[in-house]
């Protein structure tokens, strides 16, 4: 077969996967029209795992399970579109890890949003400014985002979906590594590059900014200033990488969390998570008692993360991940256990156990 032939046959294909694609919108508008009609929501997760998971099942490749999820992330992106316009707050400004991962997740057709704190992000959404926020929540490197956790405690909001972003910093500066007397990023940044500040920059003084983005703003035109963020923020704000890779890890990831008014339904055949904060009487083996009825009914706990109650001193709540949704009648028999030995048992939410 020449070479001709086989364009001729992928030029055909190409109509076809054109035809079909707006097809698949037309029938999606039609689906967000009755959506409307109703007040549901337009962006449901767990639907979204279902169709990944059916189009997952029929793939016998080439394309990869990455491929896949990548090119039907832009076909939905496009359907939410057409179906309503959505807005999804981000830690800005531009560029920042946190409006990478939201795009991954949402892909390029909705409309983002920046806002400068964490706190920011949840407002926007609970005032309805926007449908739903992106916040980082956890690093495989330096653990718990702290900000994040607060505000889920103080929030009504929930926890819509996850998503997981690897991290790749640079020192990106108008200057030279010798000439370098500051280093501003966020506090996670700073903190996953420990190693190779102290072996190349030990005299630097290490200055905290609201967001690798940001830092990248203010170090542009400061004297002997650097910033630690992506590449994506040094070609946004036109400012040279001196250093890549810099992190101390190499598989240095981060786990962001959808937060929206309503958490998502159970996904069928497949895989839940619900997160929960829970606070436990001062007694002893109290936290052992409180935990103990999901292992009992052999449901894995995947995380557990211990923080100040911020009420009083020396009184903690502690994050618990599980493997399950909270309409599932075993988590409520545990949960209805649990509140025997709790003085406060709060759902975060519960969302599709995808990475």
């Amino acid at each position: 077969m020449d070479l001709e032939k086989i364009r001729q046959q992928i030029d055909e294909i190409d109509r076809d996967l054109i035809k079909a694609l707006n097809e698949r919108l037309r029938l999606a508008g039609k689906i967000g029209e009755l959506k409307r009609q109703t007040e549901s929501d337009i962006y449901v997760p767990q639907r979204e795992e279902e169709v990944f998971q059916k189009l997952l099942r029929i793939n016998e490749g080439p394309l990869t399970e990455e491929n896949v999820r990548a090119i039907y992330r832009e076909i939905m992106s496009a359907a939410i579109a057409l179906e309503k316009r959505t807005v999804i707050a981000y830690l800005g400004p531009e560029a920042t890890y946190t409006h990478q991962a939201a795009m991954r997740k949402f892909g390029a057709s909705l409309e983002y949003r920046p806002y400068s704190t964490i706190q920011d992000v949840f407002n926007a959404v609970e005032k309805g400014e926007t449908d739903y926020g992106v916040v980082p929540v956890e690093n495989s490197t330096e653990g718990a985002v702290i900000h994040s956790l607060d505000m889920l405690v103080e929030s009504d909001l929930q926890i819509v979906a996850q998503v997981y972003l690897e991290i790749a910093h640079n020192l990106i500066s108008p200057y030279p590594l010798k000439e370098i007397r500051e280093v501003y990023s966020k506090d996670q940044a700073l903190w996953q590059c420990r190693r190779w500040l102290q072996m190349n920059l030990p005299h630097a003084e290490l200055c905290e900014a609201s967001s690798t983005a940001r830092a990248v703003e203010m170090v542009k035109d400061k004297p002997g200033a650097a910033a630690i963020a992506g590449s994506l923020a040094a070609k946004i704000y036109n400012v040279p990488i001196v250093a890549e890779n810099i992190q101390d890890k190499a598989d240095n990831i981060t786990r962001f969390l959808i937060i929206g008014k309503e958490s998502s339904g159970p996904v069928r055949n497949g895989e839940n998570r619900s997160s929960f904060v829970i606070s436990v009487k001062h007694e002893t083996g109290a936290l052992q008692r409180a935990i103990a009825p999901f292992g009992k009914r052999g449901i894995n706990m995947t995380k557990i993360e211990s923080r100040p109650s911020r009420k009083k001193v020396w009184d903690y709540v502690f994050f618990i991940d599980i493997v399950g949704h909270y309409e599932d009648p075993e988590v409520q028999e545990a949960l209805a256990e649990i509140r025997e030995h709790c003085t406060l048992v709060k759902w975060l939410g519960s969302y599709p156990n995808v990475t």
